[in-house]
């Protein structure tokens, strides 16, 4: 007895399950977002069931890839404007491309839209520094006898 009782708990233990599917709810609203859920649709939401096979891994068995749709001759024109999350910006409009600005440090070049901290970092702690109606100026006087002025705007960008 005890021989048979361990063979049918092998024997149980050994056969596959077979591929079990899950009742999957298709819930489009009216905007025509689309939802999948296991719990339902509201209400105002239409609803459509959706058999999600679930195959065994490792189980042998092929499975079968998603039916291709047929394209649709009507192609829907929309323009969605492109939305970027967490932008840097500058202060000064990002007027001043990244590898436009690392040039310009580099050769020592203002450029029009840099940030104080671009020509403080490139010509370092200005000789003087003027404000005249919301509007400053840093001087720079070199070895040479020439003085380079930069002026910024309200917003401490540079004017051109």
């Amino acid at each position: 007895m005890n021989k048979l009782l361990t063979a049918s708990c092998c024997a149980l233990f050994l056969i596959t399950t077979p591929a079990l599917g899950a009742r999957i709810y298709r819930c489009v609203d009216e905007a025509g977002n689309l939802t999948f859920t296991r719990q339902g649709c509201p209400t105002n939401q239409t609803a459509q069931i959706q058999e999600a096979l679930n195959p065994t891994p490792s189980s042998g068995k092929a499975v079968p890839l998603a039916k291709p749709r047929k394209a649709h001759k009507a192609v829907r024109e929309e323009t969605r404007q492109l939305t970027v999350v967490g932008k840097q910006d500058d202060g000064c409009g990002n007027r001043v491309t990244g590898s436009a600005r690392r040039n310009a440090l580099i050769s020592q070049q203002i450029l029009p839209g840099m940030t104080r901290a671009d020509i403080e970092s490139t010509f370092g702690t200005p000789d003087t520094v003027t404000n005249r109606n919301g509007q400053m100026q840093y001087r720079y006087s070199s070895d040479k006898g020439r003085t380079r002025t930069v002026s910024f705007d309200e917003r401490g960008c540079v004017r051109g």
